[in-house]
């Protein structure tokens, strides 16, 4: 009934000529959703948690089964242990209308932004359908739940300015400059950087381990080949991992007779790394912040670094289908995002191209 008026409204909305945005869409079934229409007798019956709790801890172990990272898994639990909940309804019992509510009460009240609204949306599809195909529910709810419209940012890779700044603030540090390169020159996401081990680099190719646990190779420029060799000169332990942890933390934190000091070139010293741990791809990430608001850069993150190698790359003729492969994509729709094309040369491209 819920939908029907719902539809109704928009139909009518749109016969007048109002410009129907996602943010009506969403306040209107927030107010569709505060009234009974006669036929919810669910809201009476109390919800059986454990047995939601089962459904999602089978739906888990599925997905386990499959072959899903451990971050993923985890992504999954956290969602579903918070959207079921709050749905406050058996499983079973779930509606369209049930999703529909929760996803716009997360936008409105609770101010997600439409990229995390769409991360929910996808592990509820992903729930839901295998409850359908597993055969405990009957009709999957979330068929008709479309992917939310996301605000398209335009997000800028680095320029050759920025890059040459950093090089520079980076020359008498040979860890940080190992990794700026190695980032730089390969596209690898964080987290697959922080697992490189060192016999995964072979001369001038690296094997990564990616999203899927698929397996590629990424490949290092002179610049980044050579930043490693002088690196590794400096190591003197057997951690086996191309960038190692700290046996007192992230940064080297090493406890003395007061408060633990930071001990600025631990990593030389076989006494300060631990012997089978890499570094966190939070620490990663904390360092090349810091790298750039050393050097007054704004932005400065691992993921940037992942758009400036895939626009340098097309910058300078490489097919878009082997910057995909390279960055581990899997759709070239996903690649083409990471191009930054900027105006001036989008201009240049015109008089070169389009010169009739």
């Amino acid at each position: 009934m819920q939908e029907e008026i719902y539809d109704s409204i928009l139909i009518m909305l749109i016969e007048e000529g109002i410009e129907i945005t996602t943010d009506i869409k969403e306040r209107l079934w927030i107010i569709l959703s505060k009234y009974d229409y006669g036929k919810k007798v669910t809201d009476l019956v109390l919800t059986d948690e454990d047995q939601n709790n089962e459904y999602i801890k089978k739906f888990l172990i599925a997905k386990t089964v499959k072959g899903c990272t451990k971050r993923t898994i985890e992504f999954y639990g956290i969602t579903l242990r918070k959207a079921i909940p709050r749905i406050n309804k058996n499983v079973v019992d779930i509606t369209t209308e049930d999703i529909r509510f929760y996803l716009a009460t997360r936008q409105i009240n609770d101010k997600v932004t439409k990229v995390t609204a769409n991360n929910e949306r996808r592990a509820l599809s992903s729930f839901f359908s295998y409850l359908h195909m597993e055969e405990y529910i009957r009709k999957n709810p979330m068929l008709k739940i479309e992917k939310i419209k996301e605000d398209k940012k335009r997000r800028e890779a680095l320029t050759e300015y920025e890059i040459e700044k950093m090089r520079a603030y980076l020359k008498n540090d040979s860890r940080k400059k190992a990794m700026f390169e190695v980032l730089l020159s390969t596209g690898c996401r964080v987290k697959e950087f922080s697992e490189i081990k060192i016999s995964d680099i072979d001369n001038n190719k690296i094997r990564v381990i990616g999203k899927g646990n698929k397996e590629r190779f990424v490949y290092l420029n002179m610049r980044a080949k050579v930043a490693i060799e002088e690196y590794l000169k400096e190591r003197t332990d057997d951690n086996p991992y191309l960038f190692a942890r700290s046996k007192g933390g992230g940064r080297g934190l090493i406890k003395t007779t007061g408060r633990p000091k930071c001990f600025k070139d631990w990593w030389k010293f076989k006494s300060q790394v631990h012997p089978t741990k890499n570094a966190e791809s939070r620490y990663i990430e904390y360092t090349i912040r810091m790298i750039g608001k050393h050097c007054g850069i704004e932005g400065v993150h691992p993921h940037k670094f992942r758009r400036t190698c895939a626009t340098m790359a097309m910058r300078k003729g490489m097919p878009i289908e082997q910057v995909a492969h390279m960055l581990g994509h899997e759709n070239i729709s996903t690649t083409q995002i990471y191009y930054d094309l900027n105006q001036e040369e989008l201009e240049e491209n015109h008089k070169h191209y389009v010169n009739i």
